[in-house]
């Protein structure tokens, strides 16, 4: 009699645990398949703009934040694609073409002297005069070279090229030594 009762308590412990295996395995189940809001050290605060603020773009620690910054929309778009044009260093670039065929050249082969791998623009802001400035930069593996470009409203609502000033080529490592990548970020540009 005294084993038919412990066979009987031991089942119930038996069928107790598997009934708490079966309940953690599917909580943890059902917590594995919600999505992570946490993604490690980083604040989700860093990682996405809040409602009604505009999205954060780096800084480049040369020529400022990069972006769009108060320029229009179809300025920005038009400067890049500029920009785009002068690092392929093909003459007849379609973005290129309104440029006169002497500066195009000047511009086209200042640039080349970099070998640029890259570029970067600036937030644009707009000029009294009414045309739209972009502090850009082409970067090669040892050089870079930086500027401002302007672009102006045309008829039609086009843009077109007004205007690029280059500085003179300057060796990378030349800037890093004379303090310009300083380590000194906001928290949020260090993970872009």
């Amino acid at each position: 009699m005294v084993d038919c009762s412990m066979d009987r308590m031991n089942k119930f412990h038996a069928v107790r645990l598997l009934a708490f295996c079966l309940f953690l395995s599917i909580s943890m189940f059902a917590v594995s398949q919600e999505p992570s809001l946490s993604r490690g050290s980083i604040p989700e605060e860093l990682l996405r703009p809040g409602r009604g603020e505009s999205p954060r773009y780096p800084v480049d620690v040369v020529i400022g934040e990069l972006g769009r910054g108060s320029a229009p929309e179809a300025a920005y778009a038009f400067a890049n694609s500029v920009m785009a044009g002068f690092m392929t260093g093909l003459f007849e670039h379609r973005a290129l073409s309104s440029i006169n065929e002497i500066v195009r050249e000047s511009h086209i082969n200042a640039i080349k002297v970099v070998i640029p791998v890259s570029f970067r623009i600036g937030s644009g802001r707009v000029e009294a005069d009414g045309s739209v400035s972009f502090l850009i930069r082409f970067m090669g593996r040892l050089q870079g070279i930086t500027g401002e470009l302007y672009v102006r409203s045309a008829q039609g609502g086009a843009w077109t090229f007004d205007d690029l000033l280059l500085e003179e080529p300057r060796d990378l490592d030349v800037e890093a030594q004379e303090g310009l990548y300083r380590n000194d970020f906001f928290p949020y540009e260090r993970f872009f």
